[in-house]
């Protein structure tokens, strides 16, 4: 379960986040959304322990991310934009090395990777340097590198970004598998279509605050509107008036 309360992070002049909390729960899949500026790449470094938030807490499984963010790593699998594979290691390699890194065992390791090869049908490439890797080679290397050790939450930034049909909704089967298993799993995404299909609830952010946070249909409910963009629009309107 991830937990955020009253999160605040500035840059200089920029209030990049002004108190933003929400809850993401296991079995759960949560979007997070916003237009650009929003905090929503912000919030999830802060999750992710790279940034330290000014105010506010926030918790991954219970533990705290800016009192013990080793710990938090462990129990995360990220994402991230940008997925900065190594170009001159396999898809195999790549994967093997986080898992190394977890602290997976040797032992471990061989079967993990293989697991997450199979799972994201990454086979046919998995023997291939990076380097030269399509946009959705790319991220399904990726995401088997964010998910090598099973981790119980996984944080992911806009994980479609730049895929083609068939490969978007392989990655959506794989991402409710594991809310299907258990797994607490936070998205962010500017794809309306996408967190209709796949979000049991969502958040939105708007200059650096909550909007409104519930289920596609509440969220209809608050803000009167019957479609999720118009919904969104709203939302963040709202939220503009009062800056």
């Amino acid at each position: 379960m991830i937990e955020v309360e009253d999160l605040a992070k500035r840059f200089g002049k920029v209030e990049a986040l002004r108190g933003v909390s929400f809850e993401a729960a296991d079995g759960r899949i949560t979007g997070l959304l916003g237009p650009n500026g929003a905090g929503k790449s912000t919030t999830l470094r802060i999750l992710c322990t790279i940034l330290k938030a000014d105010a506010g807490k926030a918790r991954v499984g219970g533990v705290d991310v800016a009192e013990d963010a080793l710990a938090v790593r462990n129990r995360i699998g990220v994402l991230p934009h940008n997925s900065n594979l190594y170009a001159n290691l396999t898809a195999r390699e790549n994967i093997a090395y986080y898992a190394a890194l977890q602290g997976m065992s040797r032992d471990a390791i061989g079967s993990a990777v293989e697991r997450v090869i199979d799972l994201l049908g990454i086979k046919d490439f998995a023997d291939r340097r990076a380097k030269g890797f399509s946009q959705g080679q790319r991220i399904r290397t990726a995401l088997a590198r964010a998910m090598v050790h099973d981790p119980d939450t996984l944080i992911l930034d806009e994980p479609t970004n730049g895929l083609d049909v068939m490969a978007t909704r392989a990655l959506r089967e794989v991402i409710r598998e594991r809310r299907d298993a258990g797994c607490c799993v936070l998205f962010s995404s500017h794809v309306m279509q996408e967190v209709a299909a796949l979000c049991d609830r969502i958040v939105i952010i708007a200059a650096g605050t909550v909007a409104v946070a519930g289920t596609t249909e509440q969220i209809r409910t608050d803000t009167g509107c019957d479609d999720l963009e118009d919904a969104f629009v709203e939302a963040v309107a709202r939220v503009d008036a009062h800056v």
